[in-house]
């Protein structure tokens, strides 16, 4: 049995915004039964920056919060296996996207999981403390821990249609998520990202999908960048 405390107080110390513990064991994905889920905020004035379209900041944002997210799920993996228990850190080097821009046990769903949020009409994991302004990773394991949170199972957009309105591909359908509601009905992908890529070239002369204006415009992001002063 691991203390979560223990493991949340390693993690926070190294740079984690967000962790959660959840039960994975009903989506049976390679004999691993829980998840840690992390998540790292994403500078609040960069996130004021990107109202206009992506910024170069926002762009190596990315880059700097991926690494350390990397670095956070082999940590958190490192822990686990001195433990004695399998641990799968699902970094960047370690999951790969198929082609239909999927991953096979998504970071967003070991979130849900772990009680972190729920899935917007974004189809991005929105947080009650940031919105959906984090970057996510997940380490798969079938250690046990001493306190597991309750999953997020329905959405908490309610009426909100900030995002749908903003979206420049006019990709966001507006549908309310749920567990076992398929991507395609809330995001057509394909228009996301040909309107991402077309804006990060315009803006940062960058071949990238990168847009991030349903981050911005979310009211949970509003209330993160109020807090910081921004708004």
């Amino acid at each position: 049995m691991i203390a979560t405390s223990e493991l949340k107080e390693l993690l926070y110390n190294g740079g984690a915004s967000l962790v959660g513990f959840g039960d994975i064991s009903v989506l049976q994905y390679g004999g691993y039964t829980s998840c840690v889920a992390l998540a790292v905020k994403i500078p609040a004035d960069v996130v004021y920056g990107i109202g206009l379209g992506p910024t170069r900041d926002y762009f190596e944002q990315y880059r700097a919060l991926n690494n350390k997210l990397d670095s956070l799920a082999e940590l958190t993996a490192q822990y686990l296996t001195r433990q004695g228990f399998r641990a799968m850190a699902q970094t960047t080097t370690a999951v790969a996207e198929s082609s239909g821009f999927r991953t096979p046990m998504p970071h967003k769903t070991c979130a849900t999981r772990a009680g972190l949020g729920w899935i917007g009409k974004s189809a991005l994991l929105v947080t009650r403390e940031y919105g959906p302004a984090v970057r996510l990773s997940s380490v798969l394991t079938d250690a046990r821990f001493d306190c597991i949170a309750e999953p997020v199972n329905t959405s908490g957009c309610g009426s909100c249609t900030a995002c749908t309105e903003a979206c420049p591909g006019r990709a966001i359908q507006g549908a309310l998520w749920d567990v076992g509601t398929p991507r395609e009905k809330l995001v057509d992908v394909k228009a996301c990202r040909r309107a991402a890529r077309a804006l990060a070239m315009e803006r940062i002369g960058e071949k990238i999908t990168l847009c991030g204006k349903c981050i911005e415009v979310c009211p949970y992001t509003r209330a993160y960048l109020e807090k910081e002063n921004l708004l």
